[in-house]
């Protein structure tokens, strides 16, 4: 089972902002109390992130993202390896209200039992992928300086 996603969101602060949030890789943790583990330097080509993600279901999933092309404020392009497999690429906008970005993802179960749970429970995947990637962009907007959620 794959799950594609496009997801946008726009944020009222400028790009720049947008980005220097995104490298506060240490803060991470205490933005996303889904995000249960989290090993990372920094948002820079060739850096491996380990995370924990606990989505409201009854399971956890864990994977790496490795940074494969990082453009500062311009875009991010990841590989993803675990639980799930697969690929990302954020853009970032630069708008007249603000920055703009765009998530676009390829992922799949990276291992026999999710794929047979995702087989199953296809809804209830799209359902988890879903919640984490809206809360996470709410729930960031949260930590800009204006702190208006979207």
């Amino acid at each position: 089972m794959l799950v594609r996603s496009d997801r946008r969101w726009s944020f009222p602060v400028p790009t720049d902002t947008v980005w220097d949030q995104m490298c506060a890789v240490d803060r991470y943790r205490s933005w996303w109390p889904w995000l249960r583990g989290l090993e990372a330097e920094a948002l820079e080509p060739g850096e491996t992130w380990s995370c924990a993600v606990q989505p409201p279901l009854p399971y956890a999933l864990c994977f790496t993202v490795t940074m494969e092309t990082v453009v500062p404020r311009r875009f991010v392009s990841a590989t993803i390896a675990g639980d799930i497999a697969g690929s990302a690429r954020l853009e970032l906008i630069t708008t007249e209200a603000g920055c703009d970005t765009r998530l676009v993802s390829l992922l799949e179960p990276g291992n026999r039992l999710l794929r047979a749970v995702a087989t199953v429970a296809r809804p209830m995947v799209r359902f988890g992928h879903d919640w984490v990637l809206d809360t996470g962009a709410r729930q960031f907007a949260l930590r800009l300086p204006d702190g208006r959620a979207i």
